[in-house]
């Protein structure tokens, strides 16, 4: 049964990156617990948002408020590569991440998102692939991912004693910022579903 196990993992790991490199209309052929790994790469949900994405696509009106009041314009919505979901906003940290401003909750004249305290937002949780970011790699000290989080140091921070090499914290809400500023051209951090739970901040 280990052996089997392992198989499967191998399998389902080679179906994620597959996915990964595919439009998003052609991954949503896929089964939905791929989509859903694929997704977490590059699609989080916005601050304050209906934590279940079929109850939040049905509460959004698609009126874009949330993206005309949005600072940093990092609000996108789904066109034909949504299916259903057409004009469901989303937030792609690789372009820009979410400064956790709250107006987007404010605006929003439904329940699809609702006003909550930046330190409680639900967005997901940075990963960081140790084999590739610099410090972990001993290629430099970076520090660009905690500098630009939101939170602070409950979110994300350097320890000492492992030579200023950043480490997620369970504060970290998945704004997405973190992912924006890496100058590492692979993006070693990325967000991703809380839900899925296979994430171990401090070990990833």
């Amino acid at each position: 049964m280990k052996r089997r196990s392992f198989i499967q993992q191998v399998i389902f790991g080679t179906g994620v990156l597959a996915a990964a490199s595919l439009p998003y209309g052609l991954s949503s052929l896929l089964s939905p617990k791929v989509q859903a790994a694929t997704r977490s790469r590059r699609e989080i949900p916005l601050p304050g948002a209906l934590a279940d994405p079929e109850e939040f696509a049905s509460a959004c009106i698609g009126c874009g408020l949330c993206s005309e009041v949005c600072p940093p314009h990092c609000v996108l919505f789904h066109e034909r590569d949504g299916g259903g979901r057409v004009n469901i906003p989303y937030i792609n940290p690789e372009e820009r991440g979410c400064t956790l401003c709250g107006k987007c909750m404010k605006v929003c004249p439904t329940n699809a998102l609702s006003v909550t305290a930046r330190e409680k937002v639900t967005m997901g949780i940075a990963q960081i692939d140790r084999t590739a970011c610099y410090p972990w790699v001993d290629r430099g000290i970076c520090g660009a991912c905690v500098s630009a989080c939101p939170i602070g140091e409950k979110a994300i921070n350097f320890k000492l004693w492992n030579q200023y090499r950043p480490v997620v914290q369970k504060g970290c809400v998945g704004c997405g910022l973190c992912v924006e500023v890496c100058p590492q051209p692979s993006l070693p951090i990325r967000i991703v579903d809380r839900s899925m739970g296979t994430i171990t901040p401090s070990r990833i």
